[in-house]
């Protein structure tokens, strides 16, 4: 993305003064010590809706959007941003005429920039008709989502919508209030083809495998729970394309805060840290014209699944595994566990030697995109906490470990470090107090995980995370072997002693 950022360290002299709040008014003052929009943000026409706006989104496709802006490229492109569950980031943003500071940390540094292409924000449960008037709106060509893979009621096994959800049967109940961003979506394309206009181009940016047959499936389902002619309308004019996202974006703290006012004079309410790498490859597949993303690093293909599998696997799958591996060994950040030479060698030893041999082709420098993310983990300025990346194992789990070691097993590949990291996930769950387990399926996989102690059996019958692989004997050995070893030995000593009769 082409966009000058001001770096600043420690005790430079952008650090004097006071600082104030981040707004409108006060922009011209903080001009001075980072970037801020260039452009006149009133003028912008607004058409992108982003339904679930959280850190992730403000450090991405917002970033990439306000890019574009920065270029002269951003009109008709600003962004209504929805949000469906947290009032207090409509508080934050609202106190603030949408601006939030965006900060890229490394080692070298921190550079700042404040973005200001997210032009209105909506509160869905307080506001669900002016979001439906905003997405049914003529000018509104894309609608953007990061609403987790639960958001979808899709189950990745089977594909089978969740038409019994709660969220589901009042949106189909009363139609024209949703609660669900499905709904919302289902409701504002039925109204636009009753009006006679155009869709909207549907782009999941939720990291998930297949994101765009995910989204298609979901809301074409939905839509023929109500009228099966608008289900088909929707499956033949709506696009739906697949994505694959990159940028670790860890959750935003006081100290985050402090440090903003301390090196740039700026007191903002919600601030966004992330790392200096970011990466968006899309499928070109849109319904209703699209920006010109391709001007600001956005690399638009014609399949996207090679992509999005490498970058899954190899991040998330990782991420998984230190996640649950570095917890179990007392650390609490990423930096913190990859120093540790036995983390960082099965970090090295599950990427290189058991990953990747599973992976299509893709046109990518496979060694050198490995040697980056792991050089992205052992960064101490982005510090992702291991509490953040063990949240919803039961997404993350079954997407990008068992599915790995479910095609090892077809063709015959090794997976002893993959199968380890699923022994950690199922320790994890049975010694992590309740409270401490971020996870809707919490209470009930814990449940499993303690049912069998030292014996997963419970837990890998599971079938919504194991799915064809639940209660298959083989994974079972090896898991009831790996977390005795757990118990016995430690994760440092079992991660080392995996990796020496692996090579």
């Amino acid at each position: 993305m082409w966009i000058r950022f001001v770096r600043v360290t420690p005790g430079s002299a952008a650090d004097m003064g006071v600082a104030l709040p981040l707004h409108e008014g006060t922009l011209a003052h903080h001009a001075a010590r980072l970037t801020v929009p260039g452009y006149d943000r009133g003028a912008l026409a607004r058409g992108v809706v982003h339904i679930s706006v959280g850190s992730f989104h403000r450090a991405h496709q917002a970033a990439y959007f306000d890019a574009l802006a920065h270029q002269g490229l951003g009109d008709g492109w600003a962004i209504t941003g929805v949000g469906l569950h947290r009032r207090d980031m409509k508080e934050a943003l609202a106190s603030q005429d949408g601006l939030y500071t965006l900060v890229e940390r490394s080692d070298a540094g921190d550079r700042a920039r404040v973005v200001g292409v997210l032009t209105r924000y909506l509160y869905a449960p307080e506001e669900s008709a002016a979001v439906l008037d905003a997405l049914v709106d003529e000018a509104t060509r894309l609608v953007t989502l990061t609403i987790t893979s639960r958001g979808y009621l899709v189950d990745a096994g089977t594909g089978a919508f969740d038409a019994d959800d709660a969220g589901v049967r009042a949106d189909l109940a009363r139609p024209g209030s949703p609660t669900t961003a499905i709904g919302f979506i289902v409701e504002a394309l039925a109204r636009r083809r009753s009006l006679g206009r155009a869709p909207f181009t549907v782009l999941s940016c939720d990291n998930m495998p297949a994101n765009g047959m995910v989204a298609r499936a979901a809301v074409v389902s939905c839509a023929a729970l109500r009228d099966e002619r608008l289900a088909r309308w929707i499956d033949e004019h709506v696009t739906f394309p697949g994505c694959m996202v990159d940028r670790i974006t860890p959750g935003t703290t006081e100290q985050d805060r402090r440090r903003l006012e301390q090196a740039f004079g700026v007191r903002d309410r919600w601030p966004v840290m992330t790392e200096p790498f970011t990466q968006w490859i899309v499928e070109d597949a849109f319904c209703h014209g699209r920006p010109a993303l391709e001007e600001v690093g956005v690399r638009f293909v014609e399949d996207v699944r090679p992509y999005a599998l490498m970058k899954t696997r190899l991040l998330n799958g990782s991420h998984c595994a230190v996640g649950y591996l570095g917890t179990l060994a007392g650390y609490e950040r990423m930096d913190e566990a990859m120093a540790d030479g036995r983390i960082a060698t099965y970090v090295d030893g599950l990427m290189g030697h058991e990953i990747a041999p599973l992976l299509p082709p893709v046109a990518v420098d496979l060694d050198a995109y490995i040697a980056a993310l792991q050089s992205r983990f052992r960064d101490r300025a982005v510090a992702d906490r291991l509490s953040r990346l063990c949240r919803n194992g039961s997404a993350k789990v079954p997407a990008h470990l068992v599915s790995c070691i479910r095609e090892a097993q077809l063709t015959g590949r090794p997976h002893a470090l993959l199968t380890l990291a699923v022994a950690a996930w199922c320790r994890y769950l049975r010694d992590t107090p309740a409270a401490d387990v971020e996870d809707p399926r919490g209470p009930e996989l814990q449940a499993l995980a303690a049912r069998g102690g030292s014996d997963p059996r419970p837990l890998l019958a599971d079938r919504a995370a194991f799915g064809s692989l639940a209660g298959c004997p083989r994974l079972a050995r090896a898991v009831e072997r790996d977390l005795r070893d757990l118990d016995e030995l430690g994760a440092p000593a079992v991660m080392a002693a995996r990796m020496a009769t692996c090579r």
